[in-house]
């Protein structure tokens, strides 16, 4: 739908993927039963009905259209103000309201930033949405590449708020609200933004506040809360379900569903002819303990390399993630069967499943007790042998080792962890495992890497401990940046919405007023979520190693992926096109083709690049 107010200038615009009342009723764009509010909504709100409860005991009462999560925020926006009525809801969105009277656009994004706002002045106009896609459209579209934000892309592997590929337009943060006045002169300085909810503030009031429960009590409560948070969030219209990975954070969201659900819950899983990335059997074991209508699909390597062309316009910015692959596809599979997938993600976040925290905990806390040539010895040791020997050495005992010990792919993590060892401090430890490309300015021509919050000590958590800091500051970057990202416009390019259970802002701050102890325990991460899953399913669903969701692409970089890559990387077209620095970008290649290091991640930055400047 589109709605326009001609005497001012404002269009809004909406494609909806119709979830709560398929109604008219539910049709955006929305105007408010006063009249004066127009909103367009990219979203749910789980907790609409409470919301709505509220408005009716209201001095003026509330009569409804409809039963749409859209129009219940819209009439809490008219009666409280948008910061009142974002603080009251609990949910995922990007949106946009036109005030008629005062003439004020105000846009506003989740706490987590689930759902993605693009905005800023082209030429005269002030321009917003959920994707680079519909801004390109526009008129008054420039598409000047911004070089700043390509260094960021290969720092990161993506493109961290506020920064965005093209000038002039940026990203809403997570948990902003941003005002437009429309008398306002076009540029990007006459814009208020401002934070109603933050994950510094939610971790300095936990760290302050801290909970002393004993462990029975601790995994009482989060099972009240994390089920509280399943069941608010499997509230549909339409067909749902949830991704069943086998691992702990998809087990337990499943597990809550089911036993808020009368009949089997559709779950979905996809194994891989690869046996080191297929989790389908851990998936099918969990899902018939849980008793749910599982769907599982065995994805050939040419179906997952088939995806690849398909990347520059389902992530219209450039994004180098390559779980991506293996999301889209599970997504693929989910929208033939439902229209709502309830997701693990943000477990790790939250409660501190990333091999890195207990890394950081175990192992940076003693070496740098070290001295620094003591360090750089070790570090010259790890990185003696390549990571494929270092592959092949492991496989050799990892037999023996309890699951939960086992590593994927631990030549790779042997070389991040020689890198490390280097580090000056723990910050710059931080630094160096988050870091695809050490300098990346020094690649992309013409560029100067922006500052963001991995840079910026004055916006950094007030978190002591390195491990505290390292969770906070995943939750803030790694997590809306790269994870929520990846999952956000891989469900949605199937018309699949995709619902983060771990993300209710109470579990969230729940999270943190725990000790340390209860999250990271016996070099174990996640050990909270592991005590609640040992309810729901035997030890040995338990007992097994972090896998995370990811592709062979070191070796598809050798093989069927290495004529694509070439062409994409050639010295001629490189220098033609004049973003990056052929040199550095040609090393990598070679290196990587020689089997002397696995440059895997470094590579798929650029060729992301590449592939959406191809096709922008």
């Amino acid at each position: 739908g589109t709605w326009i107010e001609r005497s001012d200038n404002v269009a809004l615009a909406h494609r909806r993927l119709a979830v709560l009342d398929l109604s008219r009723a539910g049709h955006q764009p929305m105007e408010s039963a006063c009249g004066r509010f127009v909103i367009v909504f990219n979203g749910e709100i789980y907790n609409h009905l409470e919301v709505r409860q509220e408005l009716e005991a209201g001095d003026a009462g509330a009569k409804w259209r409809g039963h749409s999560d859209t129009e219940t925020l819209l009439a809490a926006i008219a009666a409280w103000g948008p910061e009142r009525a974002l603080q009251s809801s609990t949910g995922m969105f990007a949106l946009a309201v036109w005030d008629r009277r005062d003439k004020v656009l105000t846009l506003a994004r989740d706490r987590f930033g689930e759902k993605p706002l693009y905005f800023g002045w082209q030429r005269d106009t002030f321009v917003f949405a959920s994707e680079l896609k519909a801004i390109r459209t526009h008129p008054a579209f420039t598409g000047e590449v911004d070089r700043d934000a390509l260094a960021l892309l290969l720092r990161h592997n993506c493109i961290p708020a506020p920064h965005c590929i093209y000038k002039g337009l940026y990203k809403l943060g997570p948990g902003e609200i941003l005002s437009v006045p429309l008398s306002h002169e076009p540029g990007i300085g006459n814009v208020v933004r401002w934070k109603y909810w933050s994950v510094n503030e939610a971790v300095a009031n936990g760290l302050a506040d801290p909970l002393a429960m004993p462990d029975d009590e601790a995994v009482d409560e989060l099972e009240r809360l994390l089920g509280a948070s399943v069941e608010r969030q499997m509230l549909s219209d339409v067909p749902l379900g949830a991704f069943l990975s086998g691992g702990i954070d998809s087990s337990l969201i499943v597990a809550a569903m089911q036993a808020s659900s009368a009949r089997p819950v559709n779950t979905f899983s996809i194994g891989f002819d690869d046996a080191t990335y297929d989790e389908a059997q851990d998936a099918a074991a969990v899902a018939r303990h849980l008793g749910t209508a599982h769907t599982e699909l065995c994805v050939t390597s040419r179906e997952a390399l088939d995806v690849i062309p398909l990347l520059p316009r389902i992530y219209c910015e450039p994004f180098a993630d390559s779980s991506q692959v293996p999301t889209y596809l599970v997504s693929q599979l989910a929208s033939q069967h439902v229209t709502v997938a309830l997701s693990g993600d943000a477990g790790d976040e939250v409660f501190g499943g990333y091999n890195r925290y207990a890394m950081a905990h175990s192992v940076w806390v003693r070496s740098r007790k070290l001295p620094r040539p003591v360090r750089r010895g070790l570090a010259g040791l790890l990185t003696s042998l390549s990571p494929q020997r270092w592959d092949a050495l492991a496989g050799g005992v990892a037999s023996v080792l309890p699951g939960r010990l086992r590593l994927r792919m631990p030549g790779e993590k042997a070389h991040k962890l020689a890198g490390a060892l280097l580090a000056e401090d723990g910050r710059s430890y931080y630094r160096h495992l988050v870091s695809h490309w050490p300098s990346p300015a020094d690649a992309v021509i013409g560029a100067s890497e922006p500052q963001t919050l991995l840079t910026d000590p004055d916006r950094w958590p007030a978190a002591d401990h390195l491990v505290d800091w390292m969770m906070a500051m995943d939750a803030q970057t790694y997590l809306p940046d790269d994870i929520l990202v990846k999952v956000d416009r891989a469900a949605m390019a199937n018309s699949l919405e995709t619902r983060v259970p771990f993300l209710d802002h109470r579990l969230f701050e729940f999270a943190w007023r725990l000790p340390r102890h209860q999250k990271i325990r016996d070099g174990s991460g996640k050990w909270l979520l592991r005590q609640l899953l040992a309810r729901q399913l035997p030890e040995a669903v338990l007992d097994k190693p972090k896998m995370g969701f990811g592709i062979p692409l070191h070796d598809w970089l050798r093989g069927p992926l290495r004529d694509w890559a070439e062409a994409l990387l050639d010295e001629k077209r490189l220098r033609e096109e004049g973003f990056f620095e052929p040199g550095p970008v040609r090393t990598l290649w070679d290196s990587h083709q020689a089997g002397r290091t696995n440059e895997q991640h470094a590579l798929w930055d650029v060729l992301m690049f590449q592939a959406w400047l191809a096709e922008a």
